[in-house]
């Protein structure tokens, strides 16, 4: 595998990479909803969107993770698209809200210009479609590519900000 190259990120722009987990497996025992592991279709799902994410030059710099299995699991499988991302475990991306995220994102680094945040439903899909402006349905394994002429990611997602809806990656 060739190493992906970002797609041009132009001075002063911020991209955000919305990813919803892949499609997990209710029915696996498993002891709380933290620990649901992906199923047979996420597993096979997930990396198709990585490989997508990547041939369009949409490579994060760093990646913010839910720390649930399915989140973990959905990393692992994309992973080898993006090679030289850091990668992060937060327990607060774990259902966060839109607030939630903004204080996460107080916390990326200054200089960071394409970030993926990945984690879940209701909160992604609530996130997306007030920073777009428009309803955008996050599914499973679905990758929202946004972008905004902001100095850092806290202020491209403050209150009242709008960011320009690229493209929404499906594994379809």
């Amino acid at each position: 595998m060739s190493k992906p190259r970002n797609r041009d990120v132009a001075p002063g722009t911020l991209r955000l990479i919305v990813m919803r987990h892949a499609k997990s497996d209710w029915h696996t025992g498993a002891q709380t909803d933290h620990e649901r592991p992906l199923n047979e279709r996420g597993k096979r799902e997930a990396p198709v969107v990585g490989k997508q994410l990547a041939e369009k030059g949409y490579v994060p710099e760093l990646v913010l993770c839910s720390d649930s299995a399915r989140t973990s699991e959905t990393y692992d499988r994309i992973k080898p698209y993006f090679p030289d991302a850091r990668i992060e475990y937060l327990r607060d991306l774990y259902h966060a809200s839109i607030g939630e995220v903004r204080a996460v994102l107080d916390k990326v680094p200054a200089g960071t210009q394409s970030l993926m945040l990945l984690g879940h439903n209701p909160g992604w899909e609530d996130m997306v479609t007030e920073l777009a402006g428009e309803p955008v349905e996050m599914k499973t394994a679905n990758a929202a590519v946004l972008e905004a002429d902001a100095a850092t990611f806290a202020e491209a997602i403050a209150p009242g900000k709008r960011m320009r809806l690229v493209h929404v990656v499906t594994p379809k």
